[in-house]
């Protein structure tokens, strides 16, 4: 499960570095999510599937900001995903 917090955190870093902190507004708006301290970035997951919250997550961003901002997200990843397996990867990550 850390390994899901980290990306989420990761994903919401990156995009604050392009849109600021509207990428923490639209993190909060998603299902799953609860946003504890934007400063310290510290989330907490609320959801038995936390591959899909990250899918809602890239899917926010790509609604708002379009096709560039999912590859931010994948390539804000790509690290992490190395030390998970095929099947642990969130489906909009693959790829």
């Amino acid at each position: 499960m850390a390994n899901f917090d980290q990306i989420v955190v990761r994903i919401i870093k990156e995009q604050e570095l392009i849109i600021g902190p509207l990428a923490w507004s639209e993190a909060e708006r998603v299902q799953g999510i609860t946003v504890l301290d934007r400063k310290k970035a510290e989330i907490i997951l609320n959801s038995a599937d936390p591959k899909h919250v990250v899918d809602q997550l890239v899917g926010q961003y790509e609604r708002l900001f379009g096709r560039a901002s999912h590859e931010v997200c994948k390539e804000a990843v790509v690290g992490i995903l190395a030390d998970l397996l095929p099947n642990e990867i969130p489906a909009s990550l693959k790829g």
